[in-house]
């Protein structure tokens, strides 16, 4: 039957980002199609997605980690083998948006954007792609691309550079790693009420502009993405590669 294809039952994810927004939301998802989840935070302890995971019946392993740097990856990998048993799939959530002017943007800022959202991003997917060759079971990663992804945006340049980034390297390590039944693919978030977008949704031209502009009518909820993640976590997205799934009510169409 269709529907058991899109069922996680046995298999273990890691989430980065689950401390809030769209990285709680898709862990509390992925953990109610029946996986369980280890959640990579930094600053905000992932209190509602345990709570949220552990009601579903799963189990929710905490991993506070700095993903600024690449150090903390392969202390993530080993605890959810070590404590669950296994990796089956990987969600790249973790990312910062720092915003400035081209012309003023400083080094630091650029440097620290690229880290998290592409650099640590990559060695994740390298560190758990090699766990699912020693596994021999194959897997599933899921990047967070963006809009931004397809788009150029104003006033937020490492931002948009990461993001085009993660879509050309969601699309390079499909090619790479499919002979070993790894599917890589990204979803591309549109305007969500988030954390990351609460000065635009506060500032009074771009947000009621921005709002106007979106075919569905709203700004985007985490919960809009769980469906999204666990069609690429599961069975059901088996000959889907490369692709970078926009969930953004219609922007892009527009």
């Amino acid at each position: 039957m269709i529907l058991e294809q899109f069922r996680l039952d046995g298999r273990v994810a890691v989430v980065t980002g689950s401390g809030t927004g769209l990285g709680e939301a898709m862990a509390v998802g992925l953990a109610e199609a029946g996986a369980d989840v280890v959640g990579v935070y930094n600053t905000h302890v992932p209190e509602a997605a345990k709570s949220a995971v552990e009601k579903s019946g799963r189990r929710f392993i905490p991993i506070q980690a700095d993903l600024i740097s690449i150090e903390p990856i392969a202390k993530i990998v080993e605890t959810a083998v070590s404590q669950l048993g296994r990796l089956d799939i990987l969600v790249n959530d973790a990312g910062i948006i720092r915003r400035a002017p081209s012309l003023e943007y400083r080094e630091k800022d650029w440097d620290d954007v690229m880290n998290i959202n592409l650099k640590s991003l990559f060695f994740l997917c390298q560190a758990a792609a090699r766990q699912f060759i020693k596994q021999g079971t194959g897997g599933k990663i899921i990047n967070i691309a963006s809009m931004l992804s397809f788009q150029g945006g104003i006033l937020i340049p490492p931002y948009t550079a990461s993001k085009s980034g993660v879509r050309g390297l969601t699309q390079l390590l499909a090619n790479e790693w499919a002979k070993h039944d790894i599917n890589v693919n990204a979803i591309a978030p549109g305007y969500m009420a988030t954390s990351n977008t609460e000065p635009l949704r506060k500032d009074p031209k771009r947000g009621p502009a921005i709002l106007e502009r979106i075919p569905a009518g709203r700004w985007g909820a985490p919960e809009d993405l769980k469906g999204a993640v666990v069609f690429l976590a599961s069975d059901a997205s088996n000959y889907v590669n490369g692709f970078t799934l926009a969930v953004d009510g219609g922007w892009l169409g527009r």
